[in-house]
């Protein structure tokens, strides 16, 4: 199985037809002091696989600070199910909606995803403070 997709968003939905929809790409955030509450950053994954791959997988995502201390660790499943298009690959989005995030200080945070025990993707987000203060004090 691959992640094809993987991004960091203001918003996302998936319609009934399956479509993906996103609103406001991102990998950067200001703010004005540290700590920072984050309103809400949407974790965008596509998972792809082939017939082989059908069924469930594990799926886990870390979140770690400029230090690489977690600060976030998920665990779940998804499941790749097969049908008559899944001759041509199956395609899983995945929207994951995290309210409230919580940045102590300036640099670069990471998120990590990893799909039965492997790593497939990091997404770096940059958090920047206050011009010349640095971390809050």
């Amino acid at each position: 199985m691959e992640i094809d997709l993987a991004l960091l968003a203001d918003a996302a939905t998936i319609d009934a037809s399956g479509k993906l929809n996103i609103l406001g790409i991102f990998d950067r955030i200001s703010v004005t002091q540290f700590p920072a509450q984050h309103g809400r950053v949407t974790l965008v994954l596509r998972f792809t696989g082939g017939t082989s791959e059908i069924g469930s997988h594990e799926v886990h995502i870390r979140m770690s600070d400029p230090g690489g201390k977690e600060v976030l660790s998920l665990n779940g499943e998804i499941q790749l199910v097969g049908g008559p298009a899944a001759q041509n690959g199956i395609r899983v989005p995945h929207i994951l909606n995290l309210d409230g995030l919580v940045f102590t200080g300036p640099g670069m945070y990471n998120f990590d995803v990893k799909v039965d025990g492997e790593h497939h993707v990091s997404l770096p987000l940059s958090v920047e403070g206050p011009q010349g203060r640095g971390a809050a004090a």
